[in-house]
């Protein structure tokens, strides 16, 4: 490896949502390794392309594909083209879903099967088309980008929460059971990031100022996170800096979970 921090020269990156905020931040902390890069988008191709001409523009080697996580076929073809650019190392789960803030009473069954299969299925599917890729050329790692809901509850939160606690008993299976593949894999929990669906939130006023300063207020760090803060630890975790770390929920969330 060129050095401690990044990729093996040959390998290549692939990131699921990363046209969204920590997703595209990931995307340009790889780029600034110069590892290659494919950032994937569902269906905001506008927001990925410039995403992807910016680190372009800096001299970064960056692609883009349209994946479904629901669509096996989408993940498969957007594999094959990252492989096009060097084996495939690394595998960072950034996909982001703007769901409602919703007590468990006021619960649908609908709507809870529908973001446990877009969230928890979706992950599956993307470990399910890699994990051959990353044994075939030697290993890898695995970093999805969790919640700091998993360490205290936070309430109305149970449609993010419920399905990241399924991702991390897989998680923690896949570093369990493919080590011997040297294949690792790490969740990062992070709290209130300033970007994307919570700038969104926001705007629209379903966080407001008080929330805002009450949260903050039980923070130690008191402030919000950046998405560049996430990036750096989530490629950190996917280097060789990293080689002896692995089935690990590492928080980046200001100390939420204290």
């Amino acid at each position: 490896m060129p050095n401690s921090n990044a990729h093996d020269s040959e390998g290549s990156a692939l990131v699921l949502g990363g046209s969204g905020g920590v997703g595209s931040a990931i995307a340009a902390e790889l780029a600034a390794q110069h590892v290659p890069v494919c950032i994937t988008y569902q269906s905001n191709r506008e927001r990925a392309e410039q995403v992807a001409n910016d680190l372009r523009s800096s001299g970064g080697i960056v692609t883009t594909a349209q994946v479904s996580l629901q669509d096996l076929a989408s993940i498969d073809h957007c594999v094959k083209q990252v492989t096009e650019l060097g084996r495939l190392q690394s595998v960072f789960i950034a996909t982001g879903y703007d769901i409602p803030q919703v007590s468990i009473a006021d619960l649908t069954p609908e709507l809870w099967q529908r973001v446990l299969r877009a969230d928890a299925e979706g992950v599956f599917n993307a470990i399910y088309t890699t994990l051959p890729h990353l044994r075939a050329g030697g290993g890898g790692s695995y970093v999805h980008i969790s919640s700091a809901g998993l360490l205290r509850y936070p309430p109305l939160d149970i449609l993010s929460v419920a399905p990241k606690a399924a991702i991390e008993e897989l998680i923690k299976g896949v570093a369990k059971e493919e080590g011997q593949y040297n294949i690792r894999a790490n969740s990062i929990a992070i709290g209130v990031i300033e970007t994307g669906i919570f700038l969104r939130l926001r705007q629209q006023g379903v966080f407001d100022d008080d929330w805002v300063a009450q949260v903050k207020n039980n923070l130690p760090m008191k402030r919000f996170g950046t998405p560049e803060e996430v990036a750096r630890m989530a490629v950190f975790l996917s280097s060789s800096a990293s080689g002896y770390t692995t089935g690990q929920l590492i928080p980046v969330d200001g100390g939420y979970g204290l």
